[in-house]
Parts: structure tokens; sequence; C-alpha cells
């Protein structure tokens, strides 16, 4: 038996409502949901996270659970290999790749504290602070709503904010005219999660960049690889094109920067196998001489983010910002427009406050 055998996997799911109606281009809701993996060896437990359905919580303890029970907590890569051949025949993607990447991600948690370390730590940092962009601003958010929350993040010391566009395209030239009128000097980005067609998207920079806008999420979806090359190619210069929030493995990421379809490539740790994978994305975009931004939960990817070579910026997601304070003790806290880890903390530097968040377990 290794000396730090992993003898526990467990999952919960937390429904949190929002704080208000919330929307993008191509879906609305009114909650989030957190699944929570708990890995225990020794006297230690890792835990990590990821925004998903409550049923990957059954994933992470009926099919993979058992798998990493016994294996050596410091032998990530070869937990991480073992779960992916265990799902080899009920698919990779989408919900079980959140499960493995919860999973990922309190195995790192769980290293840390092991060796009394912060996971930096062990990853190498590249640098010692985040830089963060502000991200909000649905589209089912008033003007004046609008206007507070990015005028509020510039006011903050953002330099950088985001605003959710797409959902009524005929009414996003002027969103965008009285969001960059509420954040002055700080540079506005925009997402439309794929909400516009091709000529749309298009049309769309040319009005968006009359405004200042300076990044384009999303301006078609995702797997349109031609169609964000397209507009990449076509954009007004200094307006950058950004996708990559819904890749699952490695060969989607391969695929869309030999496609040359961003300027900025995104991952989510969350989603992309966690941490490992979110390094071997860091290293891909190495290779490609392209920029990787961390998509949304500030507080898992911090670590990851500060080690990250390629790094470019980090979204400070308005629900996961929330959430991340609400049920975690070393959540990071913005400051002068950016997050540092708190290196006296081993692991990602969080502990789980369950009394806090029983009241919203599924």
């Amino acid at each position: 038996m290794p000396e730090a055998a992993i003898t526990k996997v467990s999952a919960s799911a937390f429904k949190i409502p929002t704080d208000g109606p919330e929307a993008d281009g191509t879906f609305s809701w009114s909650s989030t949901t957190m699944v929570l993996a708990e890995v225990t060896a020794g006297d230690r437990t890792g835990i990590g996270y990821s925004y998903t359905d409550a049923s990957a919580a059954q994933v992470i303890v009926s099919v993979l659970g058992g798998e990493i029970e016994g294996m050596d907590a410091f032998d990530i890569p070869a937990i991480h290999e073992t779960m992916l051949r265990r799902i080899r025949n009920i698919g990779r993607d989408g919900l079980v790749a959140t499960a493995i990447s919860a999973i990922d991600a309190a195995v790192w948690d769980l290293k840390g504290k092991l060796l009394a370390q912060p996971a930096v730590s062990l990853l190498g940092a590249a640098r010692d602070a985040v830089p963060l962009y502000g991200s909000g601003g649905f589209t089912s958010y008033s003007i004046a709503r609008l206007r507070e929350q990015l005028g509020g993040w510039a006011r903050e010391g953002m330099r950088w904010v985001k605003m959710k566009v797409g959902s009524e395209p005929a009414a996003d030239p002027k969103r965008v005219e009285a969001a960059k009128d509420a954040i002055g000097d700080a540079e506005l980005f925009v997402d439309a999660n794929g909400a516009y067609s091709r000529k749309q998207a298009l049309s769309m920079a040319q009005v968006f960049a009359a405004n200042g806008v300076t990044y384009f999420e999303e301006p078609v979806s995702s797997d349109d690889l031609a169609g964000l090359r397209l507009i990449r190619d076509r954009a007004p210069a200094g307006m950058q094109i950004a996708a990559g929030e819904y890749g699952y493995n490695l060969f989607y990421f391969r695929q869309m920067l030999a496609a040359g379809a961003t300027d900025i490539q995104q991952a989510d740790a969350t989603r992309c196998l966690g941490l490992t994978g979110f390094m071997q994305v860091d290293a891909l975009c190495s290779a490609f001489s392209r920029p990787l931004s961390a998509h949304c939960a500030p507080a898992l990817h911090l670590h990851a983010a500060l080690a990250a070579r390629s790094f470019w910026k980090q979204e400070w997601f308005h629900d996961h910002v929330r959430i991340e304070r609400m049920l975690f003790d070393g959540a990071p806290l913005l400051k002068e427009g950016v997050i540092r880890a708190d290196l006296s903390r081993p692991g990602l530097g969080l502990e789980f406050r369950r009394q806090d968040a029983n009241k919203y377990q599924i």
C-alpha cells in the first residue's frame, strides 16, 4: 500500500440561486450547480469542484472513485490516466469530463496539503499575480444595472470588463455604447456565446469596434472553426477573437489552434480535465504562440494561472466569484485588478464551508 494511498472519494452537489435573472446570447438561468469532489489520503482531504450538472457527482462516486482508491495521491499522472481508461466506453466529453476535472483538482489540492505546500509551488510559478477581467453584463440586465456592474468594476481597478450580447442583436449597439460610457478608460470586451451568424458577427464587429470594443468572444459557435477563422481574419484591427471554453479534451484544443480560429485561446479547468488538462493546454498554446485565458471559476484556476507560461487573463465571472466567496474560506480577493495566492495556505488554498453550503445541497 502506498504511503499516501487514497482511502476515500466522495462527491456532493449544490444548487445556488443567482442574485437575479441572468441570460446570455443563447441561454438563460436562475441558478448555478456546483459539484464538489473530495479525495482523502492519510489525515488530509483535498477538494475540487466543477460547475456542472448534479449527476456528475454520481459519476465521481460510482464510476471513478473506486478506480483510484488505493492509488498513491502523489502519482497524479497515473491517477489521471486511470480515470481516462475507465471512461473509455462511456465517453470523455461533457459531464464525464467535468467529473474528472473535479477529482483532478482535488488530487492537486490533496498533494499540496500532504506536502504542506501551495499548489503553485508544485506546478512551478511563472508569475506572482493573475490579471483579471470583470465578467457579467448579462443580456437580462437593464441598462442601469449594466452600467452599475461594469462601472463598479472599473472603479475597483479593473482594466478590462466583459458584457454579454446576442439575445437581441438590434439592442446590442445601444447596450455596448452605454457600457463603454460607464467604464471610462477601461477596455470593453463582448461575448456572444455563439449567438450570431457569420455575417451578423462581422457586421457587429464593426459596430462594436466603433465603441471601443477590443475583444469579441464566440462571435459564432465555437464548433464553427472556419467561421471563427473568417471573423478573426476580417475583424477590425485591434479586435481579438476568443473561444475555447467548451473544450473537454486536448484534441479539441489542438484542432482549434491548428485552424487559427482564435487570437486568445480559452480553457476551463472545471471542464478540460482539471489542472492537469489546463497545464497541457498551456503547453499547446506555447507551441502555437497563442495566449491562454482561464474561463470562470477564479478560485479553482488561481494556482494553475500563476504557473501557466502562456497565460493571458482570468475571467472574474460574477456568478462564480459570488459562490466561491459564499462557500469557501481562502477564495481570492480582487485588489487593483489582480488576484494573488496566499502561499501560507497549502494546496489550492481553499476550505469548504459545509455548514454554509448545506442549505443548497441537492
